[in-house]
């Protein structure tokens, strides 16, 4: 605010304390608590009276205003796609990939189901 920073308004207040004395300073301290509280009814009665001629369609829904909820991908591909935006979703459709009959998973698996009732699993001496 005009370049001034919480250093520099801290010099001002003690020069101004010992400009206008320990007679003074209450006076003035009080003032300007007087002020600052006037400004801040003033703009509280400008916002009310802005929103009571506006009315109700014109109140501010901050939280659909917040940048940190809009996606860039859903904004491009909705503009790149005739879908309607506030179209309830569809359910995804899962693509299932074509089976190999000849996987080695499946020909395990046939081999693993050829065993009878007691017969014990194959044995392979050269797997670690």
């Amino acid at each position: 605010m005009f370049g001034l920073t919480f250093e520099k308004l801290l010099i001002i207040g003690v020069i101004a304390v010992f400009l206008l004395g320990p007679e003074r300073l209450p006076h003035y301290a009080a003032q300007l608590g007087r002020l600052v509280r006037s400004m801040r009814d003033m703009a509280t009665g400008a916002k009310d009276r802005v929103r009571e001629e506006m009315g109700p369609d014109f109140d501010v829904d901050w939280k659909k205003l917040d940048p940190r909820q809009y996606d860039p991908r859903r904004i491009i591909r909705e503009a790149l796609t005739d879908v309607d935006p506030f179209a309830e979703p569809e359910k995804p459709v899962v693509a299932r990939a074509a089976v190999n009959e000849n996987s080695a998973y499946l020909q395990h698996k046939r081999k693993r189901e050829a065993l009878g009732a007691g017969e014990p699993a194959p044995f392979d001496s050269e797997a670690t």
